[in-house]
């Protein structure tokens, strides 16, 4: 790790490439985790009903042991097929046997999981801050893509995250044990009691419960002082976003946006330069 930091023309290009690599794994997770929830949640459904076997939907692919293939055609991917965003560009962007469009979400996701871990080693060098930074970058990624898709934040992602924060802040990686703690706890709590009031109020649920867990993920992670920023910045985002993309779309107001992917992207602006952001914020306004 000292090597890398020392030489970072070698390293960011390692960096790089490794989120390439990861951003595709990822995009295998996005499309299909929620697939394999679904299909546990009917059989168990099924098996406290007790019906049939015969009613057993086939499983769907695994996430790690199936290999690619085209979701239309079932092709599977060779190795020159599965290079991460270079493979999307050569084939323009469709498959090479039946010529169906392949989704943008590849390249976008690589990319994006690409760029957020060469800005977290380049953030917190190529140690175990830099290598905690980038992975709590790739759960958010995945967290936000799913919730995007599915408008679901999933355990295997958000408790796993925090957890994950939680053992970090053992040995202070980023935020003492106690901080990390709070953080979790008042993130859980904060959201929960905003999704009570508005449920006693209006008889409607406007919160999920995944984001719950993800602000206090972020908040094992970040501390307990990130939290009002990190709500504040993700309520900001998806008010204007989401009012942009219900007025271009013509949708009535009462559909729900998912939220998670606000406080994905709120969460890790403010981990990795939360402290700057407050500084300037004094700097501009003392008072």
């Amino acid at each position: 790790m000292a090597f890398l930091d020392q030489n970072p023309a070698l390293g960011y290009p390692i960096a790089a490439g490794l989120g390439l690599l990861v951003g595709s794994f990822l995009n295998v997770v996005i499309l299909r985790l929620p697939r394999k929830l679904e299909w546990e949640w009917k059989r168990d459904a099924r098996d406290e009903l007790e019906l049939p076997n015969d009613m057993y939907d086939p499983p769907p692919p695994g996430i790690v042991v199936e290999p690619s293939h085209c979701p239309h055609c079932q092709h599977k991917l060779s190795w020159y097929e599965n290079i991460p965003v270079f493979s999307w560009l050569a084939l323009g962007g469709k498959c090479r046997k039946c010529r169906t469009p392949i989704s943008f979400q590849y390249p976008a996701v690589e990319l994006l999981t690409m760029l957020l871990v060469v800005a977290c080693v380049w953030r917190f060098g190529f140690g175990w801050q830099g290598f905690g930074a980038s992975l709590l970058s790739c759960f958010l990624v995945a967290g936000a893509g799913i919730d995007l898709r599915k408008q679901l934040l999933p355990d295997q992602i958000t408790l796993v995250l925090l957890w994950l924060g939680l053992i970090a802040s053992v040995d202070n990686l980023f935020v003492p044990a106690k901080a990390a703690i709070a953080g979790a706890v008042l993130g859980y709590v904060s959201l929960w009691t905003v999704y009570w009031v508005y449920k006693q109020l209006t008889g409607k649920v406007g919160m999920g419960h995944g984001d719950f867990k993800l602000l206090a993920a972020l908040g094992a992670w970040a501390g307990y002082k990130a939290l009002l920023p990190i709500v504040l910045v993700a309520s900001l985002a998806g008010a204007i976003i989401g009012s942009i993309w219900l007025f271009s779309k013509g949708r009535d107001h009462s559909i729900p946006i998912p939220f998670g992917p606000y406080l994905a992207a709120a969460g890790w602006i403010v981990f990795l330069w939360g402290g700057d952001l407050m500084a300037l914020y004094q700097r501009v306004l003392p008072y």
